[in-house]
Parts: C-alpha cells; sequence; structure tokens
C-alpha cells in the first residue's frame, strides 16, 4: 500500500486527492525544506532503526519521501549540503551511542559485582534439639560400625553405614537455609554476559542459534550502523584535518622557498649592480681621462697655431706688415674724388 501510494504520489503529486480549495494553501516540499527529514536524505534516519525493539525511537517527526531524496541527490547542492547533513546525524547518533554506554556500563558494573552469601541464621530450639539427637544417633551407630569392623562382620557394618549416610542427608537438609530471591537472581546473573555493541543481556555459552539470532536483530544491526556511521564520520573529519594541516605546512615552505629565492636574487642583483657601478665608474675614468688627452692635445695645437701665426706676423709672412702700412699711409684726396665723380650721376638743374 505504501509503496503504490508513493508511485501514485510520484507521478500524480502529493496534492492530488485535495481539492481545489485546498490546493490553494498546499505547497510543494522541497528536499531543503526544514519539513524534511535531512538524515534521510543524507544515510539513514535513526527512527527507521529501532522499530518494535526495546530501543525504539518512535515515528520521525520530520518527512521521508523517495522522490526528495533522488530530487537531493540530482541536485547540483547536493554537494555543499551533504557535510551539513552528515554533521547533524553524528551529533543525534552520538547522543544515541553515549545514552548506551551509560546503559552498558551499568550492567558491566552489574555482572561484576560479588554476591557475598548471608550469615546462617541462628536455630531454632526445636531444631537444635532434633540436631543434638541426630547426632548422638551417629555417634552410636559410627561405634557399632567399628566393633562390627573388628568381628569381622562386614555386611553387618556396611548395613549400619547406610544408616549413617541416611543420617548425614537429614542432619545436612535441617542445618541448611534457604537463599533469598535477590541472592538467586545475582547467582544467576553471574552466568549472562553483555553485548557490548547493543547493551543486551546474554547467556554466557549459549546456543549457536540463539546467538546468532542475536547478531541478525534489529537492534544489534541498528546500533552497529549507528556505530560504523560516527567511526567513519570521525576519520574523514580527521582525514580533512590532516590534509589541512599538511596543505599549511605546504604553504608555509612555498613561502620560505620564495622567500629565499626573492633574497638569494636580491643578492645577485645588488652584486650586478655593484659590479655595473665599478664598471661605470671605470668607464667615466677612461672616458674622463681620454677627454683630458683630448683637451690637451687640442689645447698644445691651439698654442702651436697660436704660436705659429705671431711669428708669422711678426715676420710679415702673411702681409702684416704691409696691411699695416697700407693702413698708415694717407689717401690720395684726388683719386678718391674722382671715382666718386664718376660714380656719382649728373644732376641737371
Amino acid at each position: 500500500m505504501d509503496a503504490q501510494r508513493a508511485l501514485l504520489d510520484e507521478l500524480m503529486g502529493t496534492a492530488r486527492n485535495l481539492t481545489e480549495e485546498e490546493k490553494k494553501g498546499h505547497k510543494e516540499l522541497r528536499w531543503d525544506d526544514k519539513e524534511v527529514c535531512a538524515f534521510y536524505m543524507v544515510r539513514f534516519c535513526p527512527h527507521d532503526l529501532f522499530v518494535n525493539t526495546r530501543s525504539d525511537l518512535g515515528p520521525c517527526p520530520r518527512v521521508h519521501d523517495q522522490k526528495l531524496k533522488e530530487s537531493f541527490e540530482k541536485s547540483s547542492r547536493h554537494d555543499a549540503y551533504v557535510p551539513k547533513f552528515e554533521a547533524e546525524l553524528a551529533k543525534f547518533c552520538e547522543k544515541l551511542v553515549m545514552d548506551l554506554d551509560r546503559r552498558v556500563r551499568r550492567g558491566r558494573e552489574r555482572l561484576a559485582q560479588e554476591v557475598e552469601p548471608a550469615p546462617p541464621a541462628p536455630l531454632s530450639a526445636e531444631k537444635s534439639e532434633q540436631l543434638s539427637v541426630l547426632e548422638e544417633k551417629l555417634k552410636n551407630l559410627l561405634e557399632q560400625v567399628e566393633s562390627l569392623g573388628e568381628a569381622g562382620k562386614v555386611d553387618e557394618a556396611e548395613a549400619l553405614m547406610r544408616k549413617v549416610e541416611a543420617l548425614n542427608t537429614e542432619k545436612t537438609v535441617l542445618t541448611q537455609q534457604p537463599q533469598n530471591d535477590k541472592v538467586l537472581m545475582l547467582a544467576q546473573e553471574k552466568k549472562m554476559a553483555l553485548c557490548e555493541v547493543c547493551g543486551s543481556f546474554l547467556i554466557a555459552n549459549d546456543a549457536a542459534e540463539r546467538t546468532q539470532s542475536h547478531v541478525t536483530g534489529k537492534q544489534h544491526i541498528g546500533y552497529g550502523m549507528v556505530r560504523d556511521f560516527i567511526a567513519e564520520f570521525k576519520e574523514a573529519k580527521e582525514k580533512a584535518r590532516e590534509e589541512e594541516r599538511l596543505a599549511r605546512e605546504k604553504e608555509v615552505e612555498r613561502r620560505k622557498q620564495r622567500e629565499k629565492e626573492y633574497e638569494s636574487r636580491s643578492k645577485s642583483d645588488s652584486g650586478d649592480r655593484d659590479k655595473y657601478q665599478d664598471r661605470d665608474k671605470d668607464s667615466d675614468r677612461y672616458r674622463e681621462r681620454d677627454l683630458d688627452h683630448e683637451r690637451s692635445r687640442e689645447r698644445n695645437e691651439r698654442g702651436s697655431r697660436d704660436g705659429e701665426r705671431e711669428w708669422r706676423y711678426k715676420n710679415g709672412r702673411d702681409g702684416g706688415r704691409d696691411r699695416h702700412h697700407n693702413l698708415s699711409r694717407p689717401r690720395s684726396p684726388g683719386r678718391h674724388s674722382n671715382r666718386r665723380s664718376s660714380r656719382s650721376p649728373v644732376r641737371r638743374y
């Protein structure tokens, strides 16, 4: 019936039986709604594990829907929500296991208690008198058995010994104290064992069929699933922390390596700069020396030319004295006047 209902819900929707008015206020559930069981979405719901057992948690207050679970598995947000849902499930399961472990400790302590026998109660006056009579009879019979044995009457001695044994049994019954119910229960529990997985009491050295029936029972399997999930969750969490720690260490190592390379390049660049600076200084010195030589040569050449020019000037080689002589002679006025008249136009009045 539930399978058919689920099939109809999948084909026609959960609002298939609602009226038009009811459909107006109806809301289609999504897998990320609070009304949907996140435990069922990601792994299992603990409420489904212990139905009709001593550990029954009752029905789950949230919705379990296979269609919503398939929608969650196909969703693009599946991987983002799985850690969150698993953490919530692990928290719920850890609480279950803590309560179970408390019960297991109490059961273990109960089995470990030593049964101390109660001190014998004093006999009543009547039983004391009966016990005295029995002891007197036993004493007389033992003396007769000893006498018959010495006389070689073995058959009569054995007959009396059977009477002695009967009297000893009667004496034991007379002196035995009845055990109360608590002592009997504790004595019986000393023959029991405790299941460390689900906390159930088992009969020690029980038949294999009964032991197998317990191991395949719903409560044992349910708590086994819960414990396995907690162990798996803690292992995955520890592995993630270890990977994160290794990643941080690698990042620190890479940072240190980059700093070393940067310092090495800085030293190399500094050495190259010093080398280039020394080379530039040498070049500047060579260039300055060449400039000094060039200036000195130019000064020498200029001095040589000035000296030669002065020498020629003094000795008249370059016409210096003639020019001086010509400049010192007076010009002829007539010649200048004729030249000026010949160049000037004739004005008519």
